[in-house]
């Protein structure tokens, strides 16, 4: 059976990264863009590294950060994938000798989608979220799942989800993966373990019910 992996994103406390791999969520994001409300400084980088278990990818997520910074985060913090939100080229985010994820705005028009990737040739996976192109990512807004475009890489769906509606988004876009931050949250960054729970819960019953 084929299944969506679950990224959590935004996290902040080294409890609530155990917490989320307890419950067996494959990827954890953390974030270093500054206009950010969860964007983490170097030295909270230890603790939450060191929370991480074995066969859980880190993930960096940046947004038109200098390349120096990237580099001082990718030493601290030992990540798996790199994630840019902005307007970076594509050499520039291959640029660290690590994987890829690169985000694509929906939030006007997912007919750009098809056409935005072939400006990004060596990433990994394409992470769809809700904001419109120029906007910060990450602001919990969703878009017309059934509008998801058909990619040549796995997607990422972020943008507006929560335990009330991945169900309803994986079963109308069948991505590769689910990307959530505010939605399993208290307050900005302060993960809420009963949602995260419920999250991973719901992700798994609409695996079932589509036959994944």
């Amino acid at each position: 059976m084929n299944r969506t992996r679950i990224k959590f994103c935004g996290l902040t406390r080294p409890g609530d990264v155990r917490l989320a791999s307890e419950f067996g969520v494959d990827a954890l994001g953390f974030v270093f863009a500054a206009e950010s409300p969860r964007c983490l400084g170097l030295a909270q980088v230890e603790g939450l590294r060191a929370a991480v278990p074995p066969l859980v990818d880190v993930v960096a997520l940046f947004m038109n950060a200098p390349g120096s910074v990237v580099v001082e985060v990718v030493r601290a913090l030992r990540p798996n994938l790199l994630q840019f939100h902005g307007s970076e080229s594509d050499a520039f985010c291959r640029g660290f000798g690590l994987p890829f994820i690169k985000t694509l705005p929906m939030g006007h028009s997912a007919a750009d989608a098809p056409g935005e990737t072939k400006r990004y040739p060596s990433a990994s996976a394409f992470l769809l979220d809700g904001h419109g192109p120029g906007a910060q990512g990450g602001q919990g807004q969703r878009f017309d799942w059934t509008q998801t475009p058909i990619l040549n890489r796995p997607i990422f769906l972020a943008g507006g989800l929560t335990t009330d509606n991945v169900g309803q988004a994986i079963r109308a876009a069948r991505p590769f993966a689910v990307d959530v931050s505010s939605g399993i949250e208290s307050a900005p960054g302060i993960k809420d373990g009963a949602k995260m729970q419920q999250f991973v819960d719901e992700v798994r019953r609409a695996d079932r019910s589509a036959g994944h």
